[in-house]
């Protein structure tokens, strides 16, 4: 069985540097674990780390996976990415190396490390009302095509006119990234993991945590969000693709329709992923086997950093006295 080491939490905590400084000091490699982040081009709106960001304060370079290796139109699911880790783990394990899985996308962490399948528990009353309105505005044939491009599977086994089931899924498909066809029906942490985990997680106070998510939008609009956005769309991927639907992207093309200002398609940003963050924590927050650390309780993310370094080395140590070998 696999070590695997995970830093998960809701999105702006500070899990992509933390980790890196973490990746230094156990020797590990990084694995993202990021729906957006596998696409090609969307590197501002999904604050994709960069290239200098990969080096470590002691100047080690640290290696990332899953990172800008698909185009935006490529279909990706759950069961692509836990397939993708499987295959990648043997690899950092025969280099002397950890894997650590970082990142956001709670299902994606969840088909890697658990032998099934879950169902989102997602509900947003406001996108479900959002969805209805389009429903009448433009048919119930139009939103059921938006389902067939995300979730094939669901599409086809829904009517178009249960409009009450297609925008369930295409709500599910929204606040999660996942298929409502890729489903089950089980809860985390009750099954024996596929690897020997260290499972942490990072938080913050709702107050700072919104505030981070406020100033990285801020930057995101500074460095070229709208920008990047364009560019998409100019090499001629549609607007309607899942991707382009991801946060951040979806209102940022709501603009360039003209539904609204840009000052309001930033504003939303700001609240929708306040909200997301928001879910992501009660995502996490259902699984007994994550060990918490709130960011605000450290100086810094080289202090933060050691300490988790100290727990996971601890974790990998009583799994070699144990006799568990890969």
């Amino acid at each position: 069985m696999y070590n695997l080491a995970i830093i998960a939490g809701p999105t702006a905590v500070g899990k992509s540097a933390v980790a890196v400084e973490v990746a230094a000091l156990i020797g590990g490699e990084i694995i993202s674990a990021d729906s957006a982040q596998v696409y090609r081009g969307m590197d501002i709106g999904t604050a994709k780390i960069t290239h200098e960001e990969m080096f470590a304060a002691n100047g080690e370079f640290i290696p990332h996976h899953l990172l800008s290796f698909l185009p935006p139109d490529a279909r990706f699911s759950v069961a692509d990415f836990r397939d993708r880790v499987d295959a990648l783990i043997p690899g950092i394990a025969a280099r002397g190396k950890i894997p650590i899985l970082v990142g956001g996308t709670g299902l994606y962490i969840e088909g890697v490390i658990d032998p099934y399948k879950f169902s989102p528990l997602a509900f947003d009353a406001e996108l479900r009302q959002k969805l209805m309105e389009e429903s009448k505005r433009r048919g119930k044939d139009y939103l059921h095509r938006q389902l067939a491009q995300v979730d094939p599977a669901a599409a086809a086994k829904i009517h178009p006119n249960d409009l009450k089931r297609v925008i369930r899924a295409l709500e599910v498909y929204s606040l999660t990234g996942v298929p409502i066809s890729e489903a089950g029906q089980r809860a985390p942490g009750r099954a024996e993991s596929r690897y020997h985990l260290c499972y942490i997680g990072l938080t913050a106070e709702r107050t700072y945590l919104y505030e981070r998510i406020n100033q990285r939008v801020d930057k995101m609009m500074e460095e070229g969000f709208l920008e990047e956005v364009k560019a998409l769309l100019d090499q001629g991927y549609s607007p309607d693709l899942p991707a382009l639907q991801s946060l951040g992207y979806r209102q940022m093309i709501g603009y360039l329709r003209g539904e609204y200002d840009l000052e309001t398609a930033v504003n939303l940003i700001k609240r929708d992923t306040r909200r997301f963050a928001k879910r992501q924590l009660t995502w996490f927050k259902r699984d007994p086997r994550i060990i918490w650390f709130n960011v605000q309780h450290f100086p810094d993310k080289s202090a933060l950093a050691a300490e988790i370094a100290q727990v996971i080395s601890r974790s990998i140590a009583n799994n070699v006295e144990l006799g568990i070998s890969n």
